[in-house]
């Protein structure tokens, strides 16, 4: 059999294909002279044939093929990538005929017991449907917690007016500066609502982010000495978004067990690997960060992203972080440091800048400064300050900032302009500094209950002496407090329990009555409160003694 007729044109072809019709054509021939290779005459010209359509067919396929643009890149890639990584190539064709089947494959139903119902048997279950309330039915017992709630008539702020017509003090404000009384305030956030509206009802970064937000972060960071700064929308989303933009699975993260609610949640939907330390116990952080360390060497664990969360002003008990020690331990043991200062920006320090202020320590010691913006600086949102690196990187990874609304623009007016006005009154910490003082010190010698919290803490916690008091159960304890919140409203001081979604906390907090100190009130009215809150204390609970 002659097979000199079969040739092919090397253009376009696959070299692959031409070496193994090459090696067909071989094996023929050989085995064709050897005679080992028997077949009837008859076949000899349509193998021929065969042979002839293949190679037209190749060679138009080629030439065809080869006036594609690009077809020439395209084929040294799929060589490439199959010589590289022949197991891609077989996915890759998988994948391909999938999609081919999938695509012309019938519609089906999941559901094969459809039933299509007349408009008389639709109008009938329409009419027979009854919704569900939008929320459940309380409780008696919240009832009657709800009934003692005082209803405020008109805005708030260190004297607020009850609708019975009292005036009372308010010891439970987070507004530690004043702000919600300052006049200046009040005149911009006007202007500023009337020139730019209620806000951009977009996202910061599509076309929510104005000339007034950039003001506040600059502002801020200058006032903090940091090099950037992020605004955000929600005071509360702020930190639970700043954790798990840059904490993922498999990171591990060292937090104090006295981190308000906002940080548990946070630290939660990050999914890292979670330790918590000891409330405040530097020996107890330590002894965990060592443990950490030597399970790395042992394990041979790769290196991931770590970090210490913990609070400057705790919410829950009032005392201040140790940040010089803080910062000795990251540095020790590698490791990033995330600050909640939501209570101490503004209430710290001699310019209330915070616990950096406040120890004398350099901000950019501290990897990422947040804090809420709804308490000491009376606006609302968020913020998060600390490099370039971290504040940018949170513009496009940050939940809370890329899927909600950029803050109204007179919220962020307000904020700058509170900055400004604790720029240019210094005092104003001091005044918070003395007036706590007077108020702790007029408490200290108080048998029933205890005073928690650091003595620079503007906020700080009444518990009941459970030396002295003779209450065992939670729910017990907070009618207690609550009976000494009646009556010192009674006395024209408001106060207010601290509460808890104890079916959601980490771990449990003893039930006390939260009381903050502000620069509204004069040295005569802190003093003043403190007896009363005293002489309050001493009538509701002299009968409760062990």
């Amino acid at each position: 059999m002659s097979l000199k007729n079969v040739n092919y044109v090397e253009s376009g072809i696959s070299m692959t294909l031409k070496a193994r019709c090459w090696r067909l054509r071989a094996f023929m021939t050989k085995h064709h002279r050897n005679k080992e290779f028997k077949m009837d005459n008859t076949a000899y010209p349509a193998l021929n044939e065969l042979f002839v359509f293949l190679n037209t067919t190749l060679t138009n396929i080629s030439i065809f093929y080869s006036r594609i643009p690009g077809s020439g890149i395209l084929l040294k890639y799929i060589k490439n990538s199959h010589q590289n990584d022949p197991f891609r190539t077989v996915l890759e064709v998988m994948l391909l005929v999938f999609g081919i089947i999938y695509l012309y494959k019938n519609k089906y139903r999941t559901d094969n017991s459809f039933i299509e119902l007349t408009p008389k048997e639709i109008e009938d279950l329409v009419e027979e449907w009854q919704p569900d309330p939008l929320l459940p039915k309380i409780t008696e017992e919240q009832k009657r917690e709800l009934d003692k709630v005082p209803i405020i008539n008109g805005s708030t702020g260190p004297r607020v007016k009850l609708m019975n017509g009292k005036t009372v003090m308010n010891l439970g404000n987070f507004d530690f500066l004043g702000f919600s009384i300052n006049e200046h305030l009040k005149e911009k956030a006007i202007e500023t609502l009337r020139h730019y509206g209620v806000g951009s009802c977009g996202p910061p970064g599509f076309y929510g982010t104005i000339d007034v937000h950039t003001e506040f972060e600059r502002t801020l960071s200058e006032f903090l000495g940091t090099e950037g700064t992020i605004l955000y929308s929600q005071g509360f989303s702020t930190i639970g978004s700043a954790i798990p933009s840059f904490c993922k699975r498999g990171d591990i993260i060292v937090a104090d067990e006295g981190c308000n609610f906002a940080i548990q949640k946070g630290i939660q939907i990050s999914r890292s690997s979670i330790k918590w330390y000891k409330h405040n116990d530097m020996k107890d952080l330590e002894k965990i960060l060592q443990k950490i360390k030597d399970e790395d060497i042992e394990t041979g664990r790769r290196l991931t992203r770590r970090f210490i969360v913990t609070e400057g002003i705790f919410e829950n008990y009032g005392d201040i972080s140790p940040l010089p020690k803080l910062i000795e331990l990251k540095k020790k043991f590698k490791y990033r440091l995330i600050l909640d200062e939501t209570f101490s920006i503004g209430t710290l320090g001699k310019r209330g800048a915070g616990l950096t202020d406040y120890f004398d320590v350099n901000p950019q010691e501290v990897d990422m400064i947040v804090g809420s913006m709804c308490h000491a600086l009376h606006s609302s949102g968020g913020f998060c300050s600390g490099s370039f690196e971290i504040t940018d990187y949170q513009r496009i990874s940050g939940p809370a900032y890329v899927f909600s609304a950029a803050l109204p623009a007179m919220l962020a007016v307000c904020a700058t302009e509170s900055l400004l006005h604790l720029s240019r009154n210094p005092y104003l910490p001091a005044t918070i500094l003395s007036n706590t003082k007077s108020f702790k010190n007029a408490l200290s010698h108080v048998k029933y209950i205890k005073v928690e919290g650091s003595l620079d803490s503007p906020i700080f916690h009444l518990r009941l002496n459970d030396d002295v008091i003779k209450v065992d159960s939670s729910d017990e304890k907070d009618k207690l407090l609550q009976e000494i919140v009646d009556e010192a409203m009674n006395n024209g001081i408001l106060l207010t329990r601290a509460k808890y979604l104890r079916s959601q906390e980490i771990f449990d907090v003893e039930p006390s009555i939260r009381i903050c100190i502000t620069a509204s009130f004069t040295k005569k009215e802190i003093e003043k409160a403190a007896s009363t809150i005293k002489n309050v204390v001493n009538k509701v609970l002299k009968n409760k003694i062990r």
